[in-house]
């Protein structure tokens, strides 16, 4: 068909199905307009040897059995006098990649994900983990649910603190959230044409290249593709079949790769790199209470929330925080304090990093606590 392509689905799978459902696609793909950005079927590809994880338990777990996971978080929630709910979410997965240019690829495994929102009058707290074992979901366990709960009960009537820059330690979730944005931005088409913060431009403003090689964050960022990782275990390809496997991202503060679309790595004669995901970001032996005793005075950021651009070229986002926002004095946690929305160049949040806590996943995301020299806050929002 030329440059003309199209695709169809079926959730049938007997051989009568899957034959009308390649005519469908044909059909389709003949009266499409042509693609200027087309690219030949994918080659066979090498893959790593290893097997994703797999656990039979989540993948045979009900929703009736989910839903019992899930009353038992309110259950405790409601005798310590706290609105809990909570979602429980359990997948498992095959998927099989081939076409007639040899290409033939197989990933399957199991999730489970959870997050709890606890609240009480102008109080509240939220916590959210996944792993690929039921079993090893912490938000689950007694302890993790307490934490909770003492959580909504200490961010009760937050005090005004006027909006301005202040040293921030963001809890792994928050972190995950923000950090995700520079990953996906670290595009390398985006850069070449000189509408991304890894672009870099002459005195006339028009783009010369990308920045990689450069020192541009903390020395202490560093970020991996890594499907292998222990919390992750995930499998050895991408849907497309490019291969998923370790890829250093940033080291030392470093962007060590950019995301090249096959498009796009065959106009600058790149190999094609796969999304940069999923990312590991190193972390310490530190708890996130260690980074609190060690800060003077600060913010403490149990979420960050409704994240938008303001401007995608500089990457500078605007958010609020949610759920649990303290004011940290003399290395404890003073009291809490209103919401507040920031505005903040996410590669100069990259830079003002000075510390680490241990590493937890989120989603697809492996990540520490992190406390951040300077980070801009512009109002104070009225949202719990």
């Amino acid at each position: 068909f030329g440059k003309r392509c199209a695709s169809a689905t079926t959730t049938e799978l007997d051989p009568e199905a899957i034959a009308q459902t390649i005519q469908r696609s044909e059909q389709l793909a003949r009266i499409a307009p042509e693609d200027p950005e087309w690219v030949p079927l994918l080659e066979a590809q090498d893959y790593e040897q290893r097997t994703p994880a797999f656990d039979q338990a989540t993948a045979t777990l009900s929703p009736l059995e989910r839903g019992e996971m899930v009353k038992g978080v309110c259950t405790l929630t409601a005798k310590a006098g706290v609105e809990g709910s909570g979602k429980l979410s359990t997948q498992a997965f095959l998927r099989v990649v081939g076409n007639s240019q040899g290409l033939r690829a197989l990933d399957q495994g199991t999730e489970a994900d959870c997050s709890v929102t606890a609240r009480i009058d102008d109080g509240s707290s939220w916590s959210h983990s996944t792993a690929f074992a039921i079993e090893q979901l912490p938000i689950l366990e007694k302890s993790s649910i307490t934490g909770l709960i003492e959580r909504a009960l200490a961010s009760r009537h937050p005090r005004k603190v006027n909006p301005g820059t202040y040293p921030v330690i963001f809890d792994g979730a928050a972190f995950a959230e923000l950090l995700s944005w520079v990953i996906w931005n670290m595009d390398a088409r985006a850069a070449d044409e000189g509408r991304s913060f890894m672009s870099h431009s002459d005195q006339t403003g028009k783009p010369t290249g990308n920045r990689l090689g450069q020192p541009m964050f903390s020395p202490i960022v560093q970020v991996q593709r890594h499907p292998a990782h222990p919390l992750l275990q995930l499998g050895t390809c991408f849907r497309d079949g490019l291969s998923n496997r370790y890829t250093e991202v940033i080291k030392d503060g470093i962007p060590q790769i950019l995301y090249y679309s096959r498009y796009w790595a065959a106009q600058k004669g790149k190999d094609p790199t796969g999304l940069l995901f999923p990312i590991v970001m190193s972390g310490s032996s530190q708890s996130l209470a260690d980074l609190i005793a060690q800060t003077e005075r600060g913010i403490l950021v149990n979420r960050a929330w409704y994240v938008r651009y303001v401007n995608p070229k500089t990457l500078e986002v605007t958010g609020m925080t949610r759920d649990g926002t303290f004011w940290i004095e003399d290395g404890q946690i003073a009291y809490p304090i209103k919401n507040l929305r920031f505005n903040q160049s996410l590669p100069q949040m990259l830079k003002e990093i000075d510390a680490l806590s241990q590493v937890q996943r989120y989603g697809n995301i492996v990540v520490p606590g992190v406390r951040v020299k300077a980070f801009n806050f512009d109002s104070i929002t009225d949202s719990i």
